[in-house]
């Protein structure tokens, strides 16, 4: 059992949902990252997704596509990705980090020696974001083999048979993505999300995260009251962007931010699919 079954066990125990920041590694400076992780996990963080600077997000809006080209021009690269991870476990030996990018990077490092490398920085799960299922089955092994969970993602659109051919490679959790768009998008309707998650369920015990769209406490806790684990990136990188420039204060303000959302979900009662 990795860090992350080990976190969610823990939470499912505790009637509690997990609350999983992103931010962009290197972003605004390389410097500024293990201290922005650190300030995460004491303003209530329970996991964290590290996102690694690629040159064409596609997934992802403006904001973090800012985020990706402000790393990528200080230098940050999936190696310094590493050292950044590496630095991150010297101090926190249990707080689940997922690498969350795309493939050209793993590519070019080849998928062996990124499953090494990752197992060796203390990286507990990999989100490829344009790596399906149907070409994910190597990797995904890979992965396994060196104790790291292959997470994958599913959207409003997923068929029946990509939930299926899904759940059978994923490890750790899924992230289900609640809206037709890229990151940042604004509607989210919690509803159809709730409706998705139980089709989910039906074939799988994986928890389930939600991201994309959760911008405030609200949204963050109405999403917590119908999935395992509640995403948020572009609002937090966004705070960051604007405060590039005072790092303290960047550090001090993302963090109260994730701290209300971590409130608010607190205050929503766990709902049976968590019961023991």
């Amino acid at each position: 059992m990795n860090r992350i079954a080990r976190r969610f066990d823990a939470l499912r125990r505790a009637g509690r949902k997990a609350l999983i920041p992103y931010i962009t590694a290197g972003d605004p400076r390389p410097e500024s990252t293990v201290p922005m992780l650190h300030a995460l996990v004491a303003a209530g963080a329970d996991l964290i997704e590290l996102g690694v600077p690629f040159s064409d997000p596609m997934a992802d809006g403006p904001v973090i596509q800012k985020a990706c080209e402000r790393a990528l021009a200080q230098g940050m690269s999936l190696r310094k990705v590493f050292e950044l991870a590496r630095e991150f476990r010297r101090a926190d030996s249990e707080t689940p980090l997922v690498l969350m990018g795309y493939l050209n990077p793993i590519e070019s490092m080849g998928h062996a020696a990124f499953a090494a490398a990752a197992r060796e920085a203390g990286v507990d799960g990999a989100l490829t974001v344009d790596l399906p299922p149907e070409e994910a089955v190597e990797m995904a092994a890979l992965l396994d083999a060196s104790g790291i969970a292959p997470i994958f993602l599913l959207a409003p659109t997923s068929s029946d048979q990509r939930i299926q051919q899904t759940v059978r490679l994923a490890r750790g959790y899924l992230y289900y993505v609640s809206l037709k768009g890229v990151t940042g998008s604004a509607a989210l309707n919690v509803g159809e999300v709730a409706a998705k998650l139980a089709a989910i369920r039906a074939r799988t015990d994986l928890p389930l995260g939600v991201g994309f769209g959760i911008k405030d406490p609200p949204t963050a806790a109405a999403i917590a009251q119908v999935a395992d684990a509640v995403v948020v990136g572009s609002a937090l990188v966004a705070k960051m962007g604007e405060l590039a420039d005072d790092p303290e204060r960047m550090r001090r303000e993302v963090a109260a931010s994730l701290a209300a959302m971590r409130q608010a979900m607190d205050r929503v009662a766990a709902p049976a699919a968590l019961a023991d």
